[in-house]
């Protein structure tokens, strides 16, 4: 069995008996190892498969540490600071925020990377990949601590079913944006040019998107099947609810607009380091 699916399966054991032992006794003092667990779980086993197939020598076991933890903590600061003096509730919002957490982490990537003599698309991917997953596991920390906390008090289910639903999603969240764009970094030797401005754009946009799927699946669904009512409310400044019906439509444009997303970035990806693979037959040649 590979490295990255033992330690997969580690690690769900290890959550699954957490989840089970805390559900039973009832002690808070598990909280901690659940989510740290749950958090880090599959972005963890994703930078050891990248790394694994990445075949890289300059990326180091060390580099790909300091990618993780420092890169993925200055940009949850970054982020937190820039979001709490920028971001206000308005119809641009979370393109903001997409421009501000993308660019968070490619700095972070920048710094990581600075002592690098040589690098590569594929050292970008690697390298961009380890400090967006670390990013994705200590933002998932946080959100699976807040949803601990209920007007109901505690809920282990509701802590339980985010650390599930993050872990599904994190592949083809941060840890995909960030190999984008720390692979078209790399290419260009580190250097901030017009392709890496791009990029950033590029899957700026992408995160913007995908952060604001619900708000445009809602507004779809109400567009195709909203009642008179429901529009009645909207023009007095007022959220309408929905019915069982639109509540279908919506969870299913809502995934569908999710997958679009991913497919998207794991489409430009793929497209990079096929290009880059053409480049270096090309040079061998």
């Amino acid at each position: 069995m590979r490295l990255w699916a033992r330690i997969f399966l580690t690690g769900f054991v290890l959550w699954l008996a957490t989840v089970i032992v805390t559900a039973t006794t009832r002690n808070s003092n598990l909280v901690p190892t659940l989510v740290l667990l749950g958090s880090f779980l599959v972005p963890v086993t994703f930078v050891v498969w990248a790394y694994g197939r990445g075949r890289t020598p300059r990326v180091t076991v060390e580099l790909l540490f300091k990618g993780f933890v420092v890169g993925g903590v200055l940009g949850v600061l970054g982020a937190s600071l820039l979001e709490s003096w920028l971001i206000r509730p308005s119809i641009t919002m979370f393109l903001l925020i997409g421009l501000i957490e993308e660019g968070v982490k490619l700095a972070a990537l920048m710094f990581v990377s600075r002592r690098m003599t040589y690098r590569t698309t594929r050292d970008g991917v690697v390298l961009g990949g380890t400090v967006g997953f670390g990013f994705s596991s200590f933002e998932s920390a946080g959100y699976a601590f807040n949803s601990l906390f209920t007007s109901a008090g505690l809920s282990l289910p509701g802590l339980v079913e985010t650390e599930v639903l993050r872990g599904i999603l994190a592949p083809v969240g941060h840890g995909l944006w960030t190999a984008i764009l720390g692979g078209v970094l790399f290419a260009r030797g580190g250097r901030i040019t017009t392709p890496v401005v791009l990029s950033y754009l590029g899957v700026s946009l992408l995160h913007a998107l995908w952060d604001s799927m619900t708000a445009i699946a809602i507004a779809v669904t109400l567009v195709l099947f909203g009642q008179p009512w429901q529009f009645d409310l909207l023009r007095i400044g007022r959220v309408p609810g929905v019915t069982d019906w639109q509540m279908h439509v919506y969870t299913l444009l809502h995934w569908a607009g999710l997958i679009v997303i991913s497919l998207v970035g794991l489409l430009w990806l793929t497209a990079l380091l096929g290009s880059d693979r053409r480049d270096r037959r090309i040079r061998h040649q």
